[in-house]
């Protein structure tokens, strides 16, 4: 019997995985949690053709069981039908993965309260919601389950022009301790945690330059992949004893600066 098995009373555990169709970090969770055993649900909004196309690897790479849900969730009542579409195919749900979110680089001057709304109704609200409607769901079944938010290590560093996109993940912290306690409360099998990664992914245009600039930024030395992210979900779901807590896994970016100040004092 694997770990996940263990946690989850079940030969199968179901997993729902937001923002899992594009190929960004989503996709490589719900990959790995097929690989890991896991029965899965992935959801799309525009992008249905990839998330099909996911779909159909894992079903032949894996022999698992996969749906594709899809939805905007900025439309009302998103969130809720995908949980019930998820545990209406598999009859529960063991593992929601929140990593749907939209950014974009927007200068403070040309940020509006509509786009700052957008990122909260997508980034935070959607997030909430999603994460109600499963761990609702989840306090009906005696294994209870793990919900993993994924929030971005930047909030406490934050950059340029992304003032309208931090306050929304910002709030992926303090939701993710709040449900935490709410979700624990109901049945004490239900675990509520957050990923906050750094750079893990960058864009296909990313030129060799800003790779070894981002590289040099973290205390590893290197650029993550998706999949680090995915083993940190891993971790999440398996070990019974965390809840509320948000992890980094950014390479040490989060607390490392690299100015030259401490090389400066040493050479002194």
């Amino acid at each position: 019997m694997s770990k996940l098995q263990e946690v989850f009373d079940c030969s199968e555990p179901v997993a729902l995985v937001t923002g899992s169709g594009s190929r960004r970090v989503g996709r490589a969770i719900a990959l790995h949690l097929a690989r890991l055993g896991c029965r899965i649900a992935l959801h799309a909004n525009t992008s249905v053709d990839h998330a099909e196309d996911l779909a159909q690897h894992i079903s032949d790479e894996h022999s698992k069981q996969v749906i594709v849900t899809q939805g905007s969730l900025c439309d009302d009542g998103t969130p809720e039908r995908l949980v019930e579409e998820t545990v209406a195919a598999f009859s529960r749900i063991d593992i929601l993965v929140n990593s749907a979110a939209i950014w974009q680089p927007t200068p403070l001057e040309d940020i509006t309260a509509s786009e700052i709304r957008k990122y909260f109704e997508i980034n935070s609200v959607a997030s909430f919601l999603c994460a109600k409607a499963a761990g609702l769901q989840m306090v009906t079944q005696s294994s209870g389950g793990s919900i993993i938010n994924i929030g971005d290590w930047a909030t406490v560093r934050p950059y340029l022009d992304h003032a309208a996109y931090f306050p929304s993940k910002g709030a992926i912290e303090t939701m993710t301790r709040s449900l935490a306690v709410e979700l624990g409360h109901r049945n004490q099998r239900i675990r509520v945690n957050c990923i906050q990664p750094g750079p893990v992914l960058l864009g296909e245009d990313a030129t060799e330059e800003f790779a070894q600039r981002m590289a040099t930024s973290t205390l590893a030395g290197k650029v993550g992949t998706p999949e680090h992210v995915a083993h940190a979900a891993q971790f999440l779901c398996e070990n019974d004893f965390v809840t509320g807590t948000c992890i980094p896994v950014d390479g040490g970016r989060s607390i490392f600066a690299p100015d030259g100040i401490q090389a400066g004092l040493n050479s002194g």
